[in-house]
């Protein structure tokens, strides 16, 4: 069953409430990136600790109001090239329906907050946070623009929820998860690409320059070989873990979850929007949700 593609925002045309439009614009969609953050918790087998949960839940928040306000920094600096998009045009940015002011104030008054509440998980907590805003501001300006190296960026942004997490619930967090959260971004994110190239084609826009450094071959080479990486890297976490080398019986869950958004993508050109690949395949959600049913019982059986 394949998976239909939608702009955030309504139907092209239907002007939206000014604050409907701010909350579109805030691509609440893309929160859930920042579950990563709950890695730490869950991988660390504290799930009855409700203390950490506090910890986890109030760096998740923080983590959604810096994730929001890097997309409204990013808007409204490709405002001008959104409108170009086949599907980026409908953002509210890209339509008006958020003046670039407000949209910046928005931004600032979300750093701000996100700042005072990881504050109060400590001072590494503040200086996790202001490594993954510093390395947002750098994609915006210029990262996202540079061949491979917009993707690693990508990358690093996951593997820094997940550290952050971990951080700010005091626990420790295996490098081979680290390793197998980078290169599944990776292999999302190059996913993503490759669609773009397909949706866009010829026709360029200034902002999506750096596809002239793509093409959808090269593309479908490394998501190959991110694909690979990615279920090797999960199997040495798995055969590593000091909490649970049952967890290796989660493996096929992660091979059939990859394996299908690899037919999404090769097949039915999907990956531009990951996040509504994510939660609108039903042979992908089952995926999931099995693994996360079975992992949840061995992490806290053994």
């Amino acid at each position: 069953m394949g998976v239909v593609q939608v702009a955030e925002g309504s139907e092209p045309g239907a002007r939206r409430g000014s604050i409907r439009a701010a909350v579109v614009a805030l691509r609440p969609r893309q929160w859930s990136k920042n579950l990563l953050l709950f890695a730490g918790i869950v991988f660390a087998a504290k799930l009855g600790d409700g203390g950490r949960w506090l910890a986890a839940i109030a760096a998740f928040a923080a983590y959604c109001a810096a994730s929001s306000a890097a997309y409204l920094v990013n808007d409204v600096r490709d405002r001008a090239a959104d409108r170009a998009h086949p599907t980026k045009r409908e953002r509210p940015i890209a339509r008006g329906e958020v003046t670039p002011g407000v949209a910046v104030g928005l931004a600032a008054a979300l750093v701000a907050g996100a700042f005072v509440v990881v504050g109060l998980l400590g001072s590494w907590a503040a200086l996790f946070l202001a490594g993954f805003l510093a390395l947002q501001a750098a994609y915006t300006l210029g990262l996202k623009h540079v061949v491979l190296l917009d993707v690693a960026a990508i990358a690093t942004l996951f593997v820094l929820r997940a550290a952050a997490g971990a951080e700010a619930i005091d626990v420790r967090i295996s490098l081979w998860l680290l390793a197998c959260t980078a290169l599944l971004a990776l292999f999302l994110a190059l996913a993503k690409r490759r669609s773009e190239l397909v949706l866009v084609g010829a026709q360029l826009t200034p902002g999506r320059r750096v596809l002239e450094g793509y093409s959808v071959q090269l593309c479908e080479r490394l998501l190959q070989g991110a694909a690979i990486a990615t279920v090797l890297a999960y199997t040495a976490y798995t055969l590593t873990s000091r909490d649970s080398r049952a967890m290796a019986a989660t493996i096929p869950f992660v091979v059939v979850g990859v394996s299908r958004y690899l037919h999404l993508v090769h097949h039915h050109d999907l990956g531009e929007e990951p996040e509504n690949v994510l939660l609108r395949d039903r042979p992908l959600i089952a995926a999931i949700g099995a693994w996360v049913v079975v992992a949840a019982v061995l992490l806290a059986t053994t």
